[in-house]
Formats: structure tokens, C-alpha cells, sequence
């Protein structure tokens, strides 16, 4: 079976062999891990971006940007795009954001293949049938700082491989690459919505693609986490190639999957977190999916369509 981490791999030297043209930086530790800041101290990149994302997707899909990307008659901004032809392996096997790193005062929300290897969580892996068993591990986190020798002692000890063998990738919610990489979770914020609301068989998707606007870059990090959700909630497109059976209603599942089919739906994420005492689990989860969903039936050649880009709420969040 493939190796998430050892196709991330690929993508994590080629971000080290160019890391003064991608403005990151590259930081060997004492334990022998490697750091890549991408956005903490440094100023990063769209390219970075495109990077980055790749490895959260366990360098499975495709990742480009579109300038700019039409949302509207007379609104535009640059947008991710995202292609994959093993959707649950690359968005629930690796970039969903499944693992809390708490060591110390250092805390992130991590992705990536490490996830994989240290089975964050375990459940995701039984119910995806995926595991992986390579000596390396890749993780990216979400975080303002960057790690030291104890969390990337902790991953190493967690994933089962050495501490040399342990690459993490560090973007801020509130910088140019932690902007493009939330809006690359346009098509994982649909299977993850299929699996975890609607309790539907992410392995019966064969194809998926997806593409997100890029919020604006915002220095404050709980208003650029509003703004960076919105770009998926009302701008993010998707598109599924399910090979459906006779008890699959995918007609149904369109019309649930998008983020208007919610509680709560209808305002800014910032306001709706604010609202819930900024407690992600007084928000309904239903509300993390994408704008628009258009689901393609492999087996019987029927397409199905649900919600729509809400153009005025993004407007809104982006402060246009």
C-alpha cells in the first residue's frame, strides 16, 4: 500500500533544496529532526503554500493556484485547487487536522503523514482501512511558534521512528502559507463531513476535486482563523466520483454535505465561534464542509448538486 510519509518525502526536499527561493527556512535541531518554517519567522510564499499542502495531503493530489479565481462577476482572489484519485487516503489518512501536540507550553494542531504512523486517530484509520509503516514520519502544524527538541522527541515517540527521521512543518493561521493550506481543506472538509456527520463510506469515493479563494492574511490569529474557515464554508467548491450502491441515496448526500446544510449557518465563523465561547464543540460539524457540492453517481452517470457560494457572507468575513 502507499506510503503517505514516503511520498510526502519527495515534497519535503524539494521545499529544503529550494528554501531560500520559497522564502522558508530550514532548521536542524540537536535530536537530529528537521524544522521548515514557513511562515513563523519568515515570510513564505505562494509556492511554499502550494508545498505545504501537497505534504498535508500526503503528496497524493495535485495542488495549484488559480489567479484569480471568479467567484462572482466582479469578485476575484486568487484560489487553491486540489486533485486527487485517492481522496479518503489523502484528506482523513493524512491532512485532517486529527492530532493535538500538546508537550510542554507548545501546543499546535498537527496534520500530515505523521498522523498516519501514530494512528491520530485510530478510528479514522480503521474506518478508511489505511495504515502506514515507513521509518520516517512528516508532520505540519498549525502554530505561531515552532517546536524544540521535546516535541519532536514527543512525534518521533508516537510515530515509532528515530528522532533523525522526524520533519515537521510549521505555518501560522495568520501567514500567506497557513492561509493557502486551510483553503487546500476544501475537498477534505467534505469527506470528513461524509464520515464523521453523515456516516457515509469515504471509500466509495474514487475521485475528488475542489477549489477554495485564499483569505486574506490577517496578523490577528483568531480573526484570520475566521476568515480562513469562511474561504472554504462559502467559497469552497468540491466535486466527488462516488461509486455508489443500491441503498446509497446520493442525492440526499449532496443536499446534506455542504456547509448551509447546518445549524448555525449563515454568519461569519469568527461570530459563531465568539458566540460558542470560543468552544469548538458548541458548533455544529456539519458546519466545517464546503460551499457547493456536485457528486458524480460512477455507477449509474447521475449528477447531484447542493448549496452554493454565498458571495455576500464572504464579503463580509474578508471585510470587503
Amino acid at each position: 500500500m502507499v506510503s503517505v510519509n514516503l511520498e510526502a518525502k519527495k515534497t519535503v526536499d524539494l521545499m529544503i533544496e529550494n528554501a531560500d527561493d520559497l522564502n522558508i527556512a530550514v532548521h536542524k535541531l540537536e535530536n537530529g529532526s528537521t524544522v521548515i518554517d514557513a511562515g513563523v519567522d519568515v515570510a513564505g510564499s505562494f509556492k511554499a503554500g502550494e508545498l505545504y499542502t501537497k505534504v498535508c495531503l500526503g503528496g497524493l493530489a495535485e495542488v495549484g493556484i488559480s489567479i484569480p479565481g471568479d467567484l462572482s462577476e466582479n469578485f476575484a482572489i486568487p484560489s487553491v485547487k486540489i486533485k486527487t484519485h485517492q481522496p479518503a487516503i489523502s484528506t482523513l489518512g493524512s491532512q485532517k487536522a486529527g492530532w493535538s501536540v500538546s508537550v510542554g507550553d507548545f501546543f499546535a494542531l498537527g496534520s500530515g503523514p505523521a498522523r498516519a504512523l501514530a494512528l491520530k486517530p485510530e478510528e479514522t484509520y480503521e474506518e478508511i482501512g489505511y495504515m502506514d509503516e515507513a521509518d520516517l514520519a512528516i508532520i505540519t502544524l498549525e502554530s505561531d511558534k515552532l517546536p524544540g527538541v521535546d516535541v519532536m522527541d514527543y512525534v518521533a515517540k508516537e510515530c515509532k521512528v528515530a528522532p533523525e527521521n522526524v520533519y515537521a512543518l510549521v505555518a501560522p493561521t495568520s501567514s500567506l502559507v497557513g492561509s493557502i493550506q486551510i483553503a487546500g481543506r476544501v475537498v477534505e472538509n467534505g469527506t470528513y463531513k461524509m464520515l464523521e456527520a453523515l456516516h457515509f463510506d469515504v471509500n466509495k469515493v474514487k475521485h475528488a476535486a475542489g477549489i477554495a479563494p485564499i483569505a486574506p492574511v490577517d496578523p490577528d490569529g483568531m480573526k484570520a482563523m475566521g476568515k480562513t474557515n469562511d474561504a472554504v464554508l462559502f467559497g469552497g467548491r468540491t466535486y466527488y466520483y462516488i461509486e455508489s450502491e443500491t441503498k446509497d441515496n446520493l442525492k440526499e448526500l449532496a443536499e446534506k454535505l455542504p456547509s448551509s446544510a447546518a445549524d448555525g449557518y449563515g454568519k461569519p465563523f469568527y461570530d459563531v465561534f465568539k458566540e460558542a465561547n470560543f468552544d469548538f464543540f458548541q458548533i455544529d460539524k456539519g458546519m466545517f464542509a464546503p460551499a457547493e457540492v456536485v457528486i458524480n453517481d460512477l455507477t449509474t452517470g447521475e449528477l447531484f448538486r447542493g448549496g452554493y457560494v454565498n458571495v455576500e457572507l464572504l464579503k463580509k468575513s474578508f471585510g470587503i
